[in-house]
C-alpha cells in the first residue's frame, strides 16, 4: 500500500526526437569529415602532379653560366610538351612512360631544361646550338656551324650588381656605379643563328674552351652551350657527372623555358618577410625567351 504521506515523483516525460538526436555520438560525422579532407588532399596532389608532369613546370638558376639571359636566384616556367614527354616528365621522374611518346626535336637557339648524362637526375638548362647532323666547332671564341661562322657582334657591356647570389669572377671584372654599388661588368656580345634567332652573349677573353675540333651531331642528340661562354660546362667537354655533358640525347630534354615568374639576388630572409620584398628583382619578372 502507497504510504499516504510519500511524496508522488512526477513521471518522466518522453525523450523528444531532438534531445534523442543531440545524444547520438558525433563520431560518424567526424570521420565522414576526415575522410573527406584527405580525398580533397589526394585529388589536389593528383592535379598538381599532372600539372607539373605534362604541362608547365617551376625551375630555378643556380648558377651564371646562363648569363646575360639569365642570372642566379632567377625562376622561371618550363613548358613541358614542346619536345614530348618520357618519364623525365614526372615527378622524381618515375618510369612510367615506356621511352618517349609525341616526341618533336628542338629547334636552335631554344632555351631547354634537361637531364644531363651520366647520373640523369639533375636538371641543367642550355641552349640549343647544333641538332642531328649539325658540324659544330669553336674557332677563336667564334661558333662555326657547318662550317660558317655564327655572326658575333659586339655590344655595350653587360652590367650586374654584386649581390648574395652574383659576384665578379675575377678582379678585373669588378667596378663601381654611379652610386658608388659594387658591380661587375663583362663583355657581351649579339650572335645571330642561321634561322635568325639572336640572343647575347658573354665572352671573357681567350679561354681554351675558345677552340674546339668538330663534332657532328649525332641522330637523337644536341650540342648545348651556356650563354655565359667561359663559364658554362656544356657540350664541349666530355660528360662527366658534375662536370660536362657532352651531346645530350633528346630523351633527356624535360621542358622549354618560357616565362620569368620570379627572381631574387639572395638576400632575403624567411623570418623577415619585408626582405622578400627589397630582396626581389622585380624589373625580371613576366620576361619571356
Amino acid at each position: 500500500m502507497t504510504d499516504p504521506n510519500e511524496p508522488v515523483l512526477p513521471e518522466a516525460a518522453p525523450a523528444s526526437p531532438l534531445a534523442a538526436a543531440s545524444a547520438t555520438p558525433a563520431a560518424p560525422a567526424k570521420k565522414k569529415e576526415e575522410e573527406s579532407f584527405l580525398v580533397f588532399i589526394l585529388k589536389l596532389v593528383a592535379i598538381v602532379a599532372i600539372f607539373r608532369s605534362f604541362f608547365f613546370s617551376p625551375f630555378n638558376i643556380p648558377s651564371e653560366s646562363m648569363l646575360p639571359r639569365l642570372e642566379n636566384g632567377d625562376y622561371l616556367l618550363a613548358a613541358k610538351w614542346p619536345y614530348g614527354f618520357s618519364s623525365y616528365s614526372l615527378p622524381f621522374s618515375l618510369p612510367l612512360i615506356p621511352g618517349r611518346i609525341l616526341a618533336h626535336q628542338p629547334a636552335r637557339g631554344d632555351v631547354v631544361i634537361f637531364k644531363a648524362p651520366p647520373g640523369n637526375d639533375v636538371d641543367y638548362i642550355k641552349r640549343v646550338i647544333g641538332l642531328p647532323g649539325d658540324q659544330v666547332q669553336m674557332v677563336g671564341g667564334v661558333i662555326q656551324l657547318n662550317g660558317k661562322p655564327v655572326p658575333k657582334v659586339k655590344q655595350p657591356d653587360f652590367i650586374i650588381a654584386e649581390s648574395d647570389n652574383t659576384h665578379c669572377l675575377s678582379p678585373e671584372f669588378e667596378g663601381k656605379a654611379a652610386d658608388g654599388s659594387a658591380i661587375c661588368h663583362y663583355p657581351r656580345f649579339r650572335e645571330t643563328l642561321p634561322e635568325g634567332k639572336s640572343y647575347d652573349v658573354l665572352d671573357l677573353g681567350q679561354r681554351p674552351q675558345d677552340d674546339t675540333p668538330p663534332v657532328v651531331v649525332p641522330e637523337g642528340d644536341v650540342f648545348l652551350m651556356g650563354d655565359n661562354r667561359d663559364n658554362s660546362m656544356d657540350s664541349r667537354f666530355p660528360a662527366v657527372e658534375g662536370a660536362g655533358i657532352g651531346l645530350v640525347p633528346q630523351a633527356n630534354l624535360v621542358g622549354r623555358a618560357t616565362i620569368m615568374m620570379w627572381s631574387t639576388n639572395g638576400g632575403a630572409s624567411w623570418i623577415k618577410p619585408w626582405t622578400w620584398f627589397s630582396a626581389a628583382r622585380f624589373n625580371r619578372i613576366g620576361g619571356t625567351f
